[in-house]
């Protein structure tokens, strides 16, 4: 019946509050608040709830990190730290100063309360991710600044507790530094290893989430050890697990779903349960005291949010943004109250006395119900402003991807490939295919190929993407894969290679040949031997005039999208001329993608790639087909070449479009190339007619 009522709430209050256009995170507050002990007292907070509510809350700090733009961050590394120093400093310094004279507290409980209203709880990030901005650098900015301000008001606190204690020396800094570093260390050091061997030997979903969250809990464990919050560990291991656990992937889906619908919830409900409103009508000393805090700290929140808005020259509404998901205080807040309530001083009174407590549990329903109105608010700002000044590129665009499967082992490879491929905001499906010869075991290989394409829709479904899917009988692999590819429209096809006896002579595999000769479109041949998750980089080799071919901008886009899906580096080698438009490209519309870029005069320069490209890293090869503008002999010699020289290695081969539309619309390109590209097509338009 407890958890029973708990997912009632869950289930009702974002009906309710979607009615009154309240946020649901207010909802949820407002839901413990009635029907705790001080509400209705229809529920005891246990353990529970304790249990439940600190496993949501460090599931809101992990997710934080786990979803982290690091490209960002280090853009906006001292932005971070200039926030992060004006949000802990501004109100600390404020509340110290009404502790003092407002309220009469002593030097030591003022200096525990300015702790409170200095750290911060990201009670409105669920907010940040339902809207898609947790890649913004206001969020960067706001998540980093949150956890700097949270760490020393952390620090202060100890160091309080230690020189209330008698233990406040050097050796106690020199000790908590070295607790530290060390926590700090074994954290990121394991944790990395531990996860890479994992992710490597291992693809069970379930298995994969349980270690995921056995990693959050055992950072968060080690944390509490060295005398800090476990929500800093919690941090710290989605900052680590970032790079393993790609943004649009099943693990990511169901982290943030499980998070989402239970455990963050039961935390904002445990919130509510220890809020008691009832203080507010006896008397007015709680009132001003709640008051002051409330006002003092928010007003120090605010000032900090605009002050560092107008030092980075960023809009109000980044200010805004800034002010409302760093304005919450709830965990933070609770446990130095906590830490403030074992303290006596000589006389044998507590530290902090009832209205002190009292005031500062309120505090937290007022600036949580503040904290969430904004972040709201100014969310919606600035996705209508993005809106309104974007530059919309993808009219017209054609986007189909076929994915023809036949081995088990290698769907899930090319469904993720081609899941981290597509374009979201299209929202378009993906086609999966399975040919088989029409002969007398055509029946047999016919209920095989139903059972595989069932694997298929259940590896997408688990992102949300939807599946059309066929089985198709053909006396020819290759001709039944290209009556497919135009019956259902498609823009491009994402194929294994299946070179099972490493031999230059069958290196394209039975049919995969006959594929990219029949057809014009956009042709990607993947091989991976690890998950791409444990990649550390992409390394591009581009052929000269590539950039004059139709189809150039489609595959830099793909492999945009893919770099960016996995965190990863992507070092693309060219020509000069060529490097200058896709670091252009990049710049302009994948700015958060790690690009570098490394001149190869020759393409004789393709094979010294192999002593680079080591088995943790994916070489893309983007090739032509005979007759087209970037074609070269040297390109056939390419099997014979990966063969010798990448065994074993990554490899994914791309046959760019050939006849598709020359790319007007991008707005970054250049007049003096679009007049180029227009020259070597007429040109070349002109001999094909002969």
């Amino acid at each position: 019946m407890v958890f029973f009522t708990v997912l009632t709430i869950i289930l009702i209050a974002p009906i309710v509050m979607s009615k009154l256009r309240i946020p649901h995170i207010i909802g949820m507050v407002l839901a413990g608040i009635v029907i705790g002990k001080h509400g209705f007292n229809i529920l005891e907070r246990d353990s529970s709830f304790e249990l439940f509510g600190r496993v949501g809350l460090l599931y809101i700090m992990f997710l934080a990190g786990l979803e982290m733009d690091f490209e960002g961050l280090k853009r906006n590394f001292r932005g971070v730290g200039l926030f992060g120093l004006l949000t802990f400093s501004v109100p600390f310094v404020l509340m110290y100063l009404a502790g003092i004279h407002f309220l009469h507290y002593s030097v030591i409980a003022s200096l525990l309360l300015s702790c409170i209203m200095a750290s911060n709880t990201l009670i409105a990030y669920p907010i940040v991710t339902r809207y898609g901005l947790q890649k913004h650098d206001v969020s960067v900015l706001s998540v980093g600044a949150s956890m700097l301000s949270l760490l020393m008001a952390l620090v202060v606190v100890a160091a309080l507790a230690g020189s209330y204690s008698g233990g406040g020396g050097a050796m106690f800094w020199l000790l908590f530094a070295l607790k530290f570093a060390g926590c700090s260390c074994a954290i990121y050091f394991l944790i990395r290893t531990l996860t890479r061997c994992f992710l490597r030997r291992y693809s069970d979903a379930v298995m994969q989430f349980i270690f995921v969250l056995a990693m959050m809990f055992f950072s968060a464990s080690l944390c509490e050890l060295a005398g800090l919050e476990g929500i800093l560990g919690a941090f710290f291991s989605g900052l680590i697990l970032n790079r393993f656990i790609p943004t649009i992937s099943p693990l990511m889906n169901r982290l943030e779903f499980i998070g989402n619908a239970i455990f963050i919830p039961y935390f904002l409900i445990g919130v509510g349960m220890l809020i008691n409103v009832n203080l507010l009508f006896e008397g007015g000393g709680i009132i001003f005291t709640v008051l002051c805090i409330v006002v003092v700290g928010t007003l120090g929140k605010a000032l900090a949010a605009y002050i560092t808005c107008f030092l980075l020259h960023k809009p109000w509404i980044s200010g805004h943004f800034m002010f409302g998901l760093t304005s919450a205080h709830a965990a933070g807040g609770i446990a130095i109250v906590m830490i403030g309530m074992e303290l006596m001083d000589a006389s044998g009174n507590y530290l902090i006395g009832d209205d002190m407590l009292n005031g500062v549990v309120i505090m937290i329903l007022f600036t949580c119900v503040i904290s969430t109105l904004i972040t709201d608010a100014s969310a919606k700002r600035i996705i209508l402003g993005e809106n309104k000044h974007a530059v919309h590129t993808e009219v017209g665009d054609d986007e189909k991807i076929l994915i023809p499967v036949k081995y088990p082992e290698t769907c899930n490879t090319l469904v993720s490939l081609a899941i981290m491929m597509r374009n979201q905001k299209l929202n378009r499906g993906l086609v999966a295919l399975n040919v088989v010869y029409d002969d007398d075991d055509a029946e047999i290989n016919q209920r095989k190929g139903h059972h595989l394409l069932e694997g298929v829709v259940d590896r997408a479904s688990a992102v949300d993407v939807r599946v059309q899917t066929q089985v198709r009988l053909a006396t020819n692999i290759g001709n039944g894969i290209k009556h497919a590819f135009r019956e259902f429209d498609c823009s491009e096809i994402i194929l294994g290679l299946h070179n099972h006896d490493n031999s230059p002579r069958v290196f394209w595999g039975d049919f995969a040949q006959s594929v990219f000769n029949g057809l014009s479109r956009q042709i990607i041949i993947a091989r991976c031997t690890q998950p791409f998750s444990t990649l550390r980089a992409i390394r591009v080799a581009v052929p000269s005039r590539a950039e004059f071919e139709p189809g150039f901008y489609r595959w830099l886009e793909r492999l945009c999208r893919f770099a960016g899906g996995i965190g990863c580096r992507i070092i693309f080698n060219g020509r000069e001329d060529t490097l200058k438009l896709i670091e252009q490209y990049v710049a302009n519309c994948h700015p958060h993608v790690r690009g570098e870029y490394v001149e190869m005069p020759k393409w004789q320069g393709f094979i010294r790639l192999a002593e680079e490209t080591d088995k943790e890293e994916m070489l893309v090869v983007v090739t032509a087909r005979q007759g087209t503008v970037s074609y070269k002999a040297a390109l056939d010699r390419l099997p014979e070449e990966l063969t010798k020289h990448y065994i074993g290695t990554n490899v994914m081969i791309i046959f760019p479009d050939q006849y598709g539309p020359a790319p007007d619309t991008m707005t970054f390109a250049t007049a003096q190339h679009t007049e180029q590209l227009s020259a070597y097509q007429m040109v070349l338009n002109f001999f094909r007619r002969l």
